[in-house]
């Protein structure tokens, strides 16, 4: 029988931890869904079909919805005895297979997994120690990145640069100060306060306002030739680095200083995506923040420890182009998005720590579960786990349900508070870019923004619910689960079982509309798929969902009473 708890599982190799990352998509996306897996006397096996290669690796634990958890490396099959492959090696058999299946290579692959392993080996290397900050050392405790992303610590341009601002490896640095001449400055607000902060940050002369400006993200810009006129004119002068350090967050370009967020842009392609605020995007944190506040009241009377930070102004450089326009490199560039602190917004006594750290496969922090539920029993743990749930899953749900909006819950996007014995007690839900409305609710409001913002701040019904119950579900709840589970291995239905009763109460206290009846029914949950949408090189809003099969059936629940390997015992097929 199995121990009740077990301690936390080692930190593993960059070259292991690359390996299991890209296994995890792998087997999400493309393995699983065509029955090319099978598990096996304590390994997991993956038969590669068109190139007719059999990969094997041991298992620490199986999962109910295929999250399985690895140990050591990856081994190709082989007559004589199992051969270990490299993280390369292995990544050139998923590529090869890739090519196969789709038809079309993708030669940014191997590249983008060399920077990410780059970029885990160096915060295995590098890691000063950890200050005092908990939230801080929570934010910057993300070492491997997304397990279900196959290049998450990715990054284009200046890799070299890379250490001096990223979190992982504890940055923080001074902003660099822009004085802009004020009619060349664009910003919208509807909070004083923000807009009044970022002014205090520096003085400027008489008849500028201040932009302040990631280091980074000048040194990328600062070749641009208007920018440069500019400079020369002395329309914006440069007033270098200085103030207060900031500290990046794990979103790498949001900075957290003097009180407040301030998300910049940066023209860095991280994961899938160049980082920078488009234009629709600066226009749309504003707009959300106003056409939100009385959905965040009612939300809030009703759930009154659950918070929607709020994004209430931007700024940026409005330098017009040849056209007589603002420039729009400089313009998205430049821009920058204010979202307010914790401070204002956190119960006495709660110390906020990121979710993805709390939920991280190994303990990187004083946030990780394991660390929070030290020395506690099984008993404890399930408490643990429905004081979480109470806390995160009501408020996503009625957001959509009762106003239409399209909440972001996913383990980057959420800040768990906890009271002094570790138990949770607020959610902060942050990040209003993937925040949307249905436009069917939100029709008139909509009609007075202009089509390029309020067209990209909507999603239909069923794309909502498929984001919804994802980022909920898939990316945030299951983690935590997985992260209990590494910890109480006994339990997974159990706290499985949680899930479905947290959903089950919301839907008798405030009604069970179809997609949440189908929710407990058991219909497959939608996984975004990362590895399918990085190899066709689109972007990142046009990535698809691959089904997985639910463990909230009811049925299904019930009958897990044996180890959790019997569900996996599928015979690998033969993909024609």
């Amino acid at each position: 029988m199995r121990p009740l708890s077990q301690p936390p599982a080692p930190l593993p190799t960059a070259d292991h931890a690359v390996s299991h990352t890209l296994l995890n998509c792998l087997l999400r996306e493309v393995s699983a869904p065509e029955h090319q897996t099978t598990v096996a006397d304590g390994h997991l096996l993956v038969r590669l079909p068109r190139r007719g290669v059999l990969l094997r690796v041991a298992l620490r634990r199986t999962s109910l919805i295929g999250a399985h958890r690895f140990t050591g490396p990856v081994h190709q099959e082989h007559p004589a005895a199992p051969r270990e492959l490299g993280w390369r090696e292995f990544a050139e058999h998923v590529q090869g297979e890739l090519t196969l299946r789709s038809g079309v290579n993708n030669d940014e692959f191997l590249d983008q997994m060399t920077s990410s392993y780059e970029g885990v080996a160096a915060a295995l290397s590098g890691r000063p120690a950890a200050g005092t900050d908990r939230y801080l050392e929570s934010e910057q405790a993300i070492v491997f990145g997304h397990r279900f992303h196959p290049t998450p610590k990715s990054r284009s341009a200046d890799r070299a640069a890379w250490a001096a601002y990223a979190p992982e490896l504890r940055a923080a640095f001074p902003l660099r100060h822009l004085a802009v001449r004020a009619d060349l400055l664009a910003e919208q607000s509807v909070d004083g306060t923000a807009t009044a902060l970022v002014d205090g940050l520096r003085p400027v002369p008489a008849g500028y306002r201040l932009l302040p400006v990631h280091p980074w993200q000048y040194r990328l810009l600062d070749a641009n030739p208007l920018l440069r006129a500019a400079l020369r004119r002395g329309d914006v002068l440069d007033l270098g680095t200085g103030g207060s350090p900031f500290t990046p967050t794990a979103s790498v370009r949001t900075l957290q200083g003097a009180g407040v967020f301030l998300k910049f842009s940066l023209n860095v392609r991280i994961t899938n995506c160049l980082r920078k605020n488009a234009g629709y995007e600066l226009a749309g944190a504003v707009a959300l923040t106003r056409l939100l506040a009385p959905v965040r009241a009612e939300l809030a009377q009703r759930f009154p420890q659950a918070v929607i930070l709020r994004e209430p102004a931007f700024r940026t450089l409005a330098l017009p182009g040849r056209d007589g326009r603002p420039d729009t490199a400089l313009y998205e560039g430049f821009g920058l998005i204010v979202r307010e602190g914790l401070a204002a917004v956190l119960h006495p006594g709660v110390t906020p720590l990121l979710a993805a750290a709390v939920a991280d496969e190994y303990p990187t922090s004083s946030a990780h579960v394991s660390h929070l539920l030290d020395g506690a029993g099984p008993a404890e743990a399930i408490d643990w786990l429905r004081a979480y749930l109470r806390l995160l899953v009501p408020p996503v749900l009625a957001a959509y349900f009762d106003h239409g909006v399209v909440l972001e819950p996913h383990l980057q996007n959420v800040v768990v508070g906890v009271d002094a014995a570790g138990r949770p007690a607020q959610v902060l839900f942050r990040d209003l870019e993937g925040t949307k409305l249905l436009p069917e609710r939100h029709a008139p409001a909509l009609a007075q923004l202009p089509p390029d913002v309020a067209g990209p701040m909507t999603y239909d019904a069923q794309r909502g619910w498929d984001r919804v119950v994802y980022c909920l579900l898939v990316n945030h709840v299951s983690e935590v689960l997985a992260a209990l589970t590494d910890r109480y291995p006994r339990l997974e239905a159990t706290l499985w079982e949680l899930v479905r009763e947290t959903l089950r109460d919301h839907a008798a206290e405030y009604g069970c509309p179809p997609r949440l009846s189908a929710l407990l029914a058991g219909v497959p949950l939608p996984a975004k798929a990362n590895l399918l949408i990085r190899w066709a090189r689109k972007a990142d809003r046009e990535a698809g969902y691959v089904p997985l099969p639910s463990p909230l059936a009811e049925d299904l629940l019930a009958a897990v009473g044996t180890p959790s390997e019997a569900l996996d015992r599928t015979p690998i097929r033969t993909v024609r």
